[in-house]
């Protein structure tokens, strides 16, 4: 169910990402059993379900991981806009 539908959520992309990785079968026991940690949280613990916006994908995090070692080299190395010959945001 939760693969077929259209509109996008973080429960169908997850699906989506396991299915193209794993199967079918597998996207939907992975979709099941979070979908039963969801449930147990909200029921045991009282945690109230919020649907985690801005998932960042393997991509998203190699960008973000590499900006960072970026900038710990140039203050490492004290290196200013000018010294990368960056112009100035205004």
């Amino acid at each position: 169910m939760i693969g077929n539908l259209k509109d996008s959520t973080p429960l169908r992309d997850f699906f989506h990402r396991i299915n193209f990785r794993k199967g079918r079968v597998s996207a939907i026991t992975a979709t099941a059993r979070k979908l039963a940690v969801i449930i147990w949280n909200m029921i045991v613990k009282g945690v109230a379900y919020h649907n985690p916006e801005g998932y960042l994908y393997l991509d998203q995090k190699r960008k973000l991981g590499l900006v960072k070692r970026m900038r710990k080299q140039i203050d490492k190395y004290g290196l200013t806009n000018q010294d990368l010959q960056i112009p100035e945001i205004q």
